[in-house]
């Protein structure tokens, strides 16, 4: 059996799914864009190419096979984006959960159910259809449960409005001992700098005590000062719209002390070494152009 456990975001990663680009497919056209920052690139002509995201993805395994972290990968699907493994599903305390996705992307968890039957099956969970949750809006602060959501009347409206309310409510009733705190988060439809397409897109904690924030990602200023509040304005370091949009609190922790990050997150990284992190730079701008990076890109399976 497959041992599962993840209680936060920064503890030394011992077993991971990571995306995989191989055999991405067309370029998709402007009606299958799901987010307004693929539609931006689509409609300029400057959507990423297959090889170029390989070699991104190869680069993050590297820092994977770096710190003897086991790497799973999905089963190829032919002409098929596979980049995100962080939609599909994600882990909570020996929980994995099987998010309830796009419906054009469900063969994304069949590529990985070779996994999914390593684990004892008592410890999977599929949430019922009206639940709408994807890991990037999940995040983990050990007896905090963070998720992102939308709770504007025209959620149906939002293809980027990803989790619902019955999303945050199954949460709270499966891990009844933890607090769970959901976070109303601003979507566009159009611009993506004033879109947070998942909570990771606005926050994420780093270390044992800092995280990466942007404040205009939240619909009410008091989930805001939640996070100000709980973690200390002198540990958050603040990104601005343009840093958010190039995804900079997307980065993804393999120990307390070490962070992946995009190569040209320049502030952002050197703040990080003034912390006290091991930054490991990758590069990982083509990626981004489909609105996910390094978090979205990872499914952890067992931390310490």
């Amino acid at each position: 059996m497959l041992e599962l456990n993840v209680k936060n975001e920064t503890a030394r990663l011992r077993k991971v799914i990571l995306g995989v680009a191989n055999s991405n497919g067309p370029t998709p056209t402007v009606d299958e864009a799901y987010d307004p920052k693929s539609l931006e690139h689509i409609v300029a002509g400057t959507y990423p190419l297959e090889k170029d995201m390989i070699v991104e993805m190869d680069a993050f395994n590297a820092v994977f096979e770096k710190y003897n972290v086991t790497v799973y990968r999905p089963e190829l699907i032919s002409n098929y984006n596979q980049i995100f493994a962080r939609d599909i599903g994600f882990v909570i305390d020996d929980v994995f959960i099987k998010s309830n996705i796009l419906p054009d992307r469900e063969r994304e968890l069949d590529a990985i159910q070779y996994v999914i039957d390593q684990i004892n099956p008592s410890k999977v969970v599929r949430p019922p259809e009206e639940v709408h949750i994807e890991g990037g809006d999940v995040m983990l602060w050990n007896d905090y449960i963070f998720i992102g959501t939308y709770k504007g009347s025209d959620y149906k409206d939002y293809i980027t409005a990803r989790t619902n309310w019955q999303g945050v409510d199954f949460i709270r009733q499966l891990f009844p001992n933890k607090i769970v705190k959901d976070f109303d988060l601003v979507k566009s439809k159009l611009e993506a700098r004033d879109n947070a397409l998942h909570l990771d897109c606005c926050f994420q904690p780093v270390g044992n005590d800092k995280g990466i924030i942007y404040k205009n990602g939240f619909r009410e200023e008091a989930d805001y000062l939640f996070l100000v509040s709980l973690f200390g304005k002198e540990n958050l370091f603040h990104i601005t719209r343009d840093e958010m949009y190039d995804m900079n609190s997307n980065v993804f922790s393999i120990a307390p002390n070490v962070v992946v990050s995009e190569k040209n997150f320049t502030r952002l990284n050197n703040w990080l070494r003034e912390q006290g992190f091991v930054v490991e730079e990758i590069p990982y701008a083509e990626i981004a152009k489909q609105e996910g990076l390094l978090r979205c890109s990872t499914l952890p399976l067992l931390r310490d």
